[in-house]
């Protein structure tokens, strides 16, 4: 039987989920050295596979470093994404990729064409080992005053490793991300730049890196770049006008330290999942602004989850040109074509289906308000991990559904449709049937 390439990464994440489900069921994997359960391993899986971050133990204090080693490999082929670390170990094993493997790599990596897909491939990994690298090294210095050297690496790599991928697994302890460290400048940096950067896309770096101006790049590199900036810019505004004056978010904090934390709180919704505020302390205001940068999240081809910056750009963009009247979505002096509009649409309609479906499941099942659901599924579907406290409480039905949600997340709410579907693209021409109009709005 042949697999369309959708199909082909629909699977490969889920086999790569019940490997990992199955390590962290054995008794080695907890510090209790008694087996944590599937259902339990499967949630933990399932969130570092989709770099998702909701947990449903603390990490720190229930996984045993073997559990943790696991959870890290496991946030690594999911940043990177199956069909980049096959083709790591095909390079160092000296196989040949063939055809079809390439295929599979172009719907994987989302760009839109075979040439040059290799070597890109290669540039992801390169890039990554870079950045995580450095961030390692910068993040172990700081945490080696506090804890010693062997216990600041083996923090500065995981932590590294779970900022760069937008998962948001961390080892502090008690549910508690990095809240610790809310007025800590290194960490906060190191972090915030491990996410962004981790967040834009392979694409948008290696464009930036060959192009040098930002005038000069492609017009995709040009709207990831406006977007995300123009999303943690208002996020960050908004956040410290709404926490200003909360007594358990920013008020104790001095001003600089105030910028710092509305900041971070801008970016982690990036799809990253770290937090330096208490989360159910913040404003509902707040919380609802968090819901809405989650569901944009990253960009294509990076480690972030959401309707992607990019789609949500080409809507924004449509509306307005709407508004001015234009037939055609038009930015920077570029159109875009309709097929990507029209794939934008769908993405976020689909999008907006299963979060809608999936939080009106767990308003049943769920003894808890409508926001937190809506914002925990939004976090799930998001690939995000921020959450209000709903997760470890989640029963059994609440779990399952919410392993759905982070796993059509990865992968892609139109990907998933159209692996499910067993769509392949369709090379022949589409009869066109009469125009008609119908009243809107």
């Amino acid at each position: 039987m042949k697999l369309a390439p959708t199909q082909v990464l629909v699977l490969g994440f889920a086999a790569v989920i019940l490997i990992g489900a199955l390590l962290l069921t054995l008794p080695i994997a907890t510090k209790s050295g008694e087996s944590a359960g599937f259902l339990t391993a499967l949630f933990t899986a399932t969130s570092a596979v989709c770099v998702t971050g909701l947990v449903v133990v603390d990490t720190g204090t229930y996984w045993s470093t073997f559990g943790q080693v696991v959870i890290m490999l496991l946030i690594q082929i999911g940043g990177l994404g199956i069909m980049a670390m096959s083709t790591l170990f095909a390079l160092i094993l000296g196989r040949k990729i063939t055809f079809k493997e390439r295929l599979v790599m172009q719907e994987a990596f989302n760009v839109n064409s075979l040439e040059g897909i290799v070597k890109f491939a290669k540039y992801i990994l390169i890039v990554t080992f870079l950045f995580e690298s450095t961030g390692a090294v910068i993040l172990s210095l700081r945490f080696l005053p506090q804890m010693g050297l062997k216990k600041a690496v083996y923090y500065g790599l995981f932590h590294s490793i779970s900022a760069f991928n937008n998962a948001g697994f961390d080892l502090m302890g008690n549910f508690n991300s990095l809240t610790g460290y809310v007025s800590d400048w290194v960490v906060n940096l190191v972090i915030m730049g491990l996410i962004i950067f981790g967040g834009l896309g392979f694409y948008v770096l290696l464009d930036i890196y060959q192009q040098k101006h930002l005038h000069e790049c492609t017009l995709h590199t040009r709207l990831v770049i406006t977007i995300t900036f123009f999303l943690i810019v208002v996020g960050a505004l908004l956040i410290f006008l709404l926490e200003y004056n909360n007594p358990k978010t920013l008020k104790p904090l001095d001003f600089s330290t105030k910028i710092l934390a509305s900041l971070f709180q801008s970016v982690t919704p990036r799809t990253a999942g770290f937090n330096t505020l208490s989360l159910p302390d913040m404003t509902t205001a707040s919380k609802f602004l968090t819901i809405i940068l989650m569901f944009i999240g990253a960009s294509p081809a990076g480690t972030g989850g959401g309707i992607k910056t990019t789609t949500f750009g080409v809507i924004l963009f449509t509306v307005l040109s709407v508004i001015k009247g234009n037939d055609e979505t038009v930015t920077f002096k570029r159109t875009i074509p309709r097929s990507i509009v029209y794939r934008s649409i769908a993405i976020a309609f689909i999008s907006i289906c299963i979060v809608l479906s999936v939080t009106m499941v767990l308003s049943v099942t769920e003894a808890s308000n409508f926001l937190t659901e809506l914002y925990e599924v939004t976090s799930a579907f998001g690939t995000v991990g921020l959450s209000l406290g709903l997760t470890p409480k989640l029963t059994v039905i609440g779990r399952i559904v919410i392993i759905l949600t982070m796993y059509s997340g990865r992968v892609g709410p139109l990907t998933l449709a159209m692996a499910l579907a067993q769509r392949q693209k369709k090379n022949k021409a589409i009869m066109k049937f009469a125009d008609e109009k119908v009243m809107v709005g």
